[in-house]
């Protein structure tokens, strides 16, 4: 462990980790941990899934599905966003080439 890291104790399924991360990231990786805690027991209470091994694996599965769905819908926003982007700037392009006042 460097002097840029700090080690944080983090508790999951009543088991605690140690983790060094940098110390502007500790509040990040608490905030991870819990969310991991929080699915892990929800998959657990469940009961259709045994061991803490399949838990993890079931809960990371799980967020890793979160997390494509999220970065599908941000992808889609963003190209909705550079098509506008894109005809704005060309207004502007064409009312400038025109000498014309431009009203947005």
């Amino acid at each position: 462990m460097t002097d840029r890291t700090v080690r944080v104790s983090v508790r999951i399924l009543e088991k605690e980790y140690q983790v060094a991360c940098p110390p502007e990231e500790r509040s990040a990786l608490l905030d991870a941990a819990e969310m991991l805690n929080g699915k892990m027991r929800e998959i657990r209470d469940g009961g259709n899934v045994m061991g803490v091994d399949k838990i993890a694996v079931m809960a990371a599965l799980n967020m890793a599905a979160e997390l494509l769905s999220a970065r599908n819908r941000d992808n889609a926003s963003d190209h909705g966003l550079t098509g506008k982007i894109r005809q704005l700037r060309e207004r502007v392009e064409t009312a400038l080439n025109q000498g014309q006042q431009l009203e947005i």
